[in-house]
């Protein structure tokens, strides 16, 4: 039997020559280690760089923008392609066979929603054909056809989510998603010098993350890593890092992570350019509360951290929207008032739900530094708050040090 690995390797890591050689690297090295690997590639590069999906799309948009999904998707489609073909051939001169395949050939098969398709079979038969005769597939990510035959994009993350798709199907021991990160970190390095490389983490606690404002893996991946059982690893492809293991609940149990296990809090994740809208009503007024839902719903505007009492109804949406919803308020002659400039910060964990106060912990940590909590949220594993954007440096360090996530 077969002991598969596959490997996502994102745009910038198949850029350039020297980042190809790396990847080239990291595949011999799986090789040495027993594995038979399949890679799943995105487009090269990003937005400007000629091959890169969104220079792709803009091609075709800016002089003809009227362009069907259809035609959209075709075109955004073919970075991947371009970059799967030269990774192939980076791979044949390196002296290892390998074939570049589409994500048709590979077998994914699509709703049929152009732009944003969601996988509904995967048939690796070609894939499996491959690596039984020792040739290494290198599949174009993010896109698939229909059962039409119609050419599908899948969104963001369609890469990550065609790599996990693939090593489901190929019951692979891992996938390894190769980024520019060397894996999930406590909290955004940009801000917080101190952050650090978490070194396992559970599906559920890393979609919260993701969710919440933390952009290194899609949540639409982990959710099909979660369904189907299947073991993922964040690393960076420039250095030999163990980067970070995303798995089940039961795994960390099972393995010597006893300590892991009782951490309250795993990571932190914020949202920036938020506004927040405190409306009072003069009376309770179910017709009325719901009116103002359903228009904000109608308007296409998805709001956050809401609070909903008899009187008072409070909600945050992101900047752009925050004029349409202020419209919509106006409308229906209801008090309101406005704060801008927020910011949300999240302190995720899986420990939290059997931990008790965690919450007087969040607020201290705040409280200690003057910074005001204009709102909260939580979930089973997630407390969000909401501060003044000014606030989020000082916010991120003093729940990072509260909780001693660089230990």
């Amino acid at each position: 039997m077969l002991k598969i690995l596959v490997q996502k390797y994102g745009g910038t890591s198949v850029s350039t020559a020297d980042k190809r050689a790396l990847v080239v690297q990291r595949i011999k090295e799986a090789l040495e280690d027993g594995y038979d690997v399949t890679l799943v590639v995105s487009a090269m590069g990003r937005q400007g760089d000629p091959y890169a999906t969104d220079t792709l799309k803009g091609l075709a948009l800016q002089e003809y923008g009227g362009l069907l999904q259809r035609e959209l998707d075709l075109i955004m489609s073919c970075g991947e392609i371009i970059s799967a073909v030269v990774m192939a051939a980076t791979l044949c001169q390196a002296g290892l066979e390998a074939r570049a395949l589409s994500g048709a050939q590979a077998g994914l098969i699509t709703d049929g929603c152009y732009g944003e398709a969601e996988v509904v079979d995967c048939r690796p038969e070609k894939v499996q054909e491959l690596m039984q005769r020792k040739i290494i597939p290198v599949v174009a990510g993010f896109q698939g056809v229909d059962k039409d035959g119609e050419l599908n994009t899948m969104g963001r993350g369609g890469s990550d989510t065609t790599a996990v798709i693939l090593g489901a199907a190929l019951q692979a021991e891992k996938v390894e998603i190769y980024t520019d990160v060397s894996g999930i970190m406590t909290a955004d390095p940009r801000i917080l010098k101190d952050a650090k490389v978490i070194q396992q983490i559970t599906y559920g606690e890393v979609c919260q993350l993701a969710y919440e404002g933390a952009k290194v893996i899609h949540p639409r991946a982990v959710e099909v890593a979660m369904r189907n059982n299947v073991n993922v690893v964040v690393k960076s492809p420039e250095d030999n890092g163990a980067g970070t293991l995303i798995t089940g609940e039961h795994f960390l149990r099972e393995g010597n992570f006893s300590t892991r296990s009782r951490r309250a809090v795993t990571g932190i994740a914020h949202t920036t350019g938020l506004v927040q809208f405190y409306i009072e009503l003069a009376q309770p007024h179910a017709a009325q509360e719901l009116e103002i839902f359903q228009r904000i719903a109608a308007a296409g505007i998805n709001i956050d951290l809401i609070s909903v009492f008899p009187r008072i109804k409070a909600f945050t949406v992101k900047e752009e929207h925050y004029s349409k919803v202020e419209e919509i308020l106006k409308e229906l002659g209801v008090s309101y008032r406005i704060d801008r400039d927020c910011a949300k910060v999240s302190v995720v964990g899986v420990g939290m739900h059997s931990i008790p106060g965690v919450m007087a912990r969040v607020v201290e940590a705040l409280h200690t530094q003057g910074i005001k909590i204009k709102q909260t949220g939580d979930s089973n594993i997630t407390i969000s708050l909401l501060i003044a954007n000014e606030d989020l440096p000082r916010a991120v360090k003093a729940l990072h040090d509260n909780f001693q996530l660089h230990k």
